[in-house]
């Protein structure tokens, strides 16, 4: 059955490879961008089946205005891919502040903001699925990403709560979780520090020079990962982590494990903690 799909930052990476795949297969698609002419082709090529829209995931009265137009186009939206974002480099203590508020506002606000616009429509629907691009670095962690990193682990428990509160509402929920994908997030669209501390050279500094020297040679291919993508929302019942990425597998399996190993090693000393405990501690 065709589904209406309203897509966020579809001009470039994994966003437009998901439109132009969704397009082919025949969905009706509502694309949006900060830069509606970046988009505007579509038009021409699926007049029928896509509506492009300018938004900036900042703005709550675009957002609203988008959320508007496009149910008034095409009735309902059945799909939510909230893929508007992107990166930031620096070590923790190097970082610009405004820079990093900046991108907070965009890969956790504006997710959260357009989330909230779409769900009165899903709840009057009883149903609807939202797909929140979130990043292996939403499970784990790597030098030189801490405050990107810090949005995502925000997605996901922001997701993670959502789905509890909408599950009984027909209403579905996924997490995408990707690599190392061979898109402009680490180039062109990322954010970078301004000062340089020669303390994380070897550390931060290291990570993101292989990061942003890697770009284009990245293993990820985006066309596979909308195909994985599309594959996972078309079953009746999704996964909440859809992890993409052999490398993003590794990594967050580690970090498992290692989460694991202090559970079991500590649990003596995080289980004696209630009143009535007191005699383990003498």
């Amino acid at each position: 059955m065709t589904k209406v799909w309203l897509v966020t930052g579809t001009s470039r990476g994994l966003g437009r490879a998901l439109v132009e795949m969704l397009l082919q297969r025949g969905e009706k698609v509502v694309a949006t961008a900060r830069q509606v002419d970046a988009i505007a082709a579509w038009t021409q090529q699926y007049p029928q089946q896509v509506l492009t829209l300018a938004l900036d995931v900042t703005d709550k009265a675009q957002i609203a205005t988008v959320v508007k137009k496009a149910i008034a186009h095409f009735g309902q939206i059945d799909v939510l891919v909230n893929n508007a974002g992107y990166g930031y480099f620096g070590a923790v203590e190097e970082s610009d502040e405004t820079a990093v508020r900046a991108m907070f506002e965009t890969n956790f606000w504006g997710l959260a903001a357009v989330t909230q616009a779409l769900l009165p429509q899903f709840r009057a629907q009883r149903s609807g699925l939202i797909i929140n691009i979130s990043s292996d670095c939403g499970l784990t962690t790597y030098p030189a990403l801490g405050y990107y990193q810090a949005s995502k682990f925000a997605v996901e428990g922001l997701s993670q709560t959502l789905v509890q509160e909408i599950g009984p509402l027909g209403i579905r929920l996924m997490l995408v979780e990707p690599g190392a994908f061979r898109t402009d997030w680490a180039g062109r669209s990322a954010g970078e520090h301004k000062q340089t501390i020669a303390d994380y050279a070897t550390t931060a500094g290291q990570a993101q020079a292989h990061s942003q020297a890697t770009v284009a040679v990245k293993p990820g291919s985006p066309e596979l990962a909308v195909k994985a993508i599309l594959k996972a929302a078309a079953d009746p019942q999704p996964p909440l982590h859809l992890v993409l990425g052999a490398d993003a597998l590794v990594a967050v399996r580690q970090q498992v494990a290692a989460l694991t190993q202090d559970l079991n090693t500590w649990a003596p000393t995080s289980s004696h903690t209630a009143f009535g405990d007191e005699a383990y501690w003498q």
